[in-house]
């Protein structure tokens, strides 16, 4: 923020912290996080609730009551001054006598024109524009893709050991990071609105691909994505007897298969390409159509290569586990045609680690050559 006062980080930061509760529980729209402060104390503060509930603001503004009039409120995210399923949280913010707004990222959307900002400066209310947050900036990175491009944002998951694998050459791969990872594993599932994998990770894995160790109502599971390019996916398959939707997507599927899964409980996607293969850019812009705004991509090798080839992937979370594997004929996370030389590889910008009891994630932006 422009201001250095070590409170107005520390407010800021609340604000942030607040929306990360948000997140997995209000797509298509941003989690965003408020906190109204009076006299240096918060008194009130809110995270986004799901679509058609309140606002960040709304919250915040119901806990403040009075305490609102004159006081500076933080916001993740700028406030909307458009009516949609809810009324515009400018009008409540003005209706409430703040006197200061301070915001941390503008609303991306392009009908918003920044008019969240001149509706409070209109009304007297001072606004001060951070913009710059990068933890603001990730809050709504999904958001930001999916409104400006209809696309939604690409998130590509693996684990691998130190030196690169993410099976055995047996084909064993259970499991290569710990515990803890694969419990912040699901957590990630919980943020995102979609789960895709490729139809040779469902056949060897027969994975469920739900949210289970973190708190996911059960109309909130992530939507399941199979690239299928012949609709082999079997008609038992784990992930056809859970909550929520399965999406199958094919290309040049028989008639008989397609009828099949579709009475096993799939729902198709068709989305041919060239060379009888599925046609993942088409596959995303119909996710977008559905309004969902961010895909975590699971595997395998086969799939996360033709992503990154097609330079589809908007970020990368690699989980490395300090266990050596070996192994010639051991597989590798990303397959496709790759890199020609060094200078074309695909390196991360903004990376950053983490230690999860032993493990690494390693967290990243792919840079396309």
């Amino acid at each position: 923020m422009a201001n250095a006062d070590p409170s107005h980080r520390d407010h800021m930061a609340r604000a942030i912290e607040l929306a990360r509760q948000a997140i997995g529980s209000v797509s298509p729209n941003p989690p965003a996080g408020a906190v109204i402060v009076s006299g240096g104390r918060i008194v009130g503060e809110g995270f986004t609730r799901p679509p058609g509930q309140e606002h960040a603001e709304i919250v915040a503004l119901h806990q403040a009551g009075e305490a609102a009039r004159g006081a500076e409120v933080y916001v993740t995210l700028e406030p909307c001054a458009h009516s949609g399923r809810t009324p515009p949280c400018t009008d409540a913010l003005i209706a409430a006598g703040v006197s200061r707004v301070h915001i941390a990222a503008l609303d991306p959307a392009h009908h918003t024109d920044d008019r969240g900002v001149a509706t409070l400066e209109g009304a007297g209310i001072s606004v001060t524009i951070s913009d710059a947050s990068p933890e603001a900036r990730e809050l709504i990175e999904s958001f930001t893709k999916h409104i400006t491009t209809g696309i939604p944002f690409v998130v590509a998951k693996f684990a691998l050991s130190l030196d690169g694998k993410i099976a055995t050459a047996a084909g064993s791969s259970r499991w290569i990071s710990n515990e803890a990872s694969l419990r912040r594993v699901h957590r990630l599932r919980a943020g995102h609105d979609a789960i895709m994998i490729g139809i040779g990770t469902a056949l060897a894995d027969d994975p469920q691909l739900t949210v289970r160790d973190a708190p996911v109502p059960r109309d909130r599971q992530p939507t399941r994505v199979v690239i299928d390019t012949t609709a082999r996916l079997a008609l038992d398959a784990a992930m056809l007897r859970q909550d929520g939707t399965t999406l199958v997507a094919i290309a040049d599927a028989p008639d008989t298969r397609r009828r099949a899964l579709e009475t096993a409980g799939a729902e198709l996607l068709s989305a041919p390409g060239d060379g009888a293969r599925v046609d993942l850019a088409e596959v995303l812009r119909q996710l977008g159509e559905r309004n969902i705004t961010s895909v975590l991509v699971e595997g395998g090798a086969t799939l996360l290569g033709a992503l990154f080839d097609a330079r589809l992937v908007d970020k990368v979370i690699a989980f490395v586990a300090p266990v050596i594997i070996g192994g010639d004929g051991a597989p590798s996370p990303v397959g496709g045609s790759g890199a020609g030389d060094m200078a074309q590889a695909i390196r991360l910008a903004a990376p950053r680690h983490e230690e999860i009891e032993g493990d690494f994630m390693i967290t990243g932006y792919p840079v396309y050559a």
